[in-house]
């Protein structure tokens, strides 16, 4: 009987021993991935075909199918609003341009030629995101234009890439990454970030906008965070003005200051009414399309933004042969921005 008992103490003892080894490596493990960085959003899905991975590890977005998966992934941060109504234009920007060397500020003087108008409601499509999957980039170069493509900062020979598009009469922009609100999304490398010096902050937009030239102005990536920071985009509206640069707000927090900065800076710029495919399916960007015309007539003018998605391109492919038989008219950024 005394036997059984301490047989029967030694087996609880060894539990109540691996209980508290077990507690301890748990508790461990716990601290170490509260240590640990999130793993960056792009990182956790598969890539596209035609991706180019040689290159930094910065947002290589998946193209999701959800008629195979049955989840669809946002292409970028959550938006508060797909479509934007601008409010009525306040007037001109509050400062001169600058000229640039020769004579003509940087936006003017890349700017594509724009169609005549003849008082149809105009169009201007954005495609951004560009230059890292490259056989999308190629494909968004081939549609009908004149498109507004904006090339990503970090995308390998970005310099080829955007002479290719401007041969095909498509008007350049540089897609700046900045800061989002959600810590789990990347925007990629050399990203403008609200914690960062001042210096700092001047160097990665400096390393950004001398990657290329023959681009008539930015648009944030991502940005939720950083566009509605005053002091950052302030130092990004006088290096714009100093460049004689343009600013697309692409809007990805209904608390951007960049617009209202543009103006003090007398800075042109546009801000985008309509995305066209945070979800990734035809109907879906064929919907949002539909947005654009009625905005188009309603106002005189939309402009959207897309991203090189096969659902996008595929709606895009379609629906731009029969632009201009619907009475509308695409033209460039360029034309239409505010200060212009």
């Amino acid at each position: 009987m005394v036997l059984a008992l301490v047989v029967l103490a030694a087996i609880v003892g060894g539990y109540g021993a691996g209980y508290l080894v077990k507690g301890y490596l748990d508790q461990k493990a716990a601290e170490v991935a509260q240590l640990s960085p999130p793993k960056p959003w792009y990182q956790t899905q598969g890539k596209s075909v035609g991706v180019v991975v040689e290159i930094p590890a910065g947002p290589i977005f998946a193209d999701t199918d959800p008629s195979e998966s049955g989840v669809v992934l946002p292409y970028e941060e959550a938006l508060p609003r797909e479509i934007y109504e601008p409010p009525p234009d306040p007037g001109p920007v509050a400062a001169p341009e600058l000229p640039g060397p020769e004579g003509k500020p940087a936006w003017r003087r890349y700017a594509a030629a724009a169609p005549e108008i003849n008082g149809r409601p105009r169009i201007v499509l954005v495609i951004d995101d560009l230059g890292m999957d490259r056989k999308r980039t190629r494909e968004t170069v081939e549609l009908d234009g004149p498109l507004t493509l904006s090339y990503l900062s970090y995308a390998p020979e970005i310099k080829k890439q955007g002479a290719a598009a401007k041969a095909a009469g498509h008007e350049l922009l540089l897609h700046l990454s900045m800061q989002p609100n959600n810590p789990e999304v990347d925007p990629g490398p050399n990203a403008l970030r609200t914690d960062m010096p001042v210096d700092e902050i001047r160097r990665r937009l400096a390393w950004s906008l001398d990657r290329f030239e023959s681009f008539i102005g930015v648009n944030n990536h991502m940005g939720s965070a950083f566009t509605a920071d005053t002091a950052g985009m302030r130092l990004v509206m006088a290096e714009l003005r100093q460049r004689g640069l343009l600013y697309l707000d692409s809007r990805t927090t209904s608390e951007t200051v960049g617009g209202k900065l543009a103006r003090q800076f007398g800075v042109p710029f546009a801000e985008r009414n309509v995305f066209l495919d945070h979800v990734n399916e035809v109907s879906e960007v064929k919907a949002r399309l539909v947005e654009v015309e009625r905005m188009a007539e309603r106002n005189g003018l939309a402009i959207a933004i897309g991203h090189p998605r096969k659902a996008t391109l595929q709606a895009l492919s379609r629906w731009l042969p029969k632009l201009s038989d619907k009475g509308f008219v695409l033209v460039p950024l360029s034309s239409v921005v505010s200060g212009g």
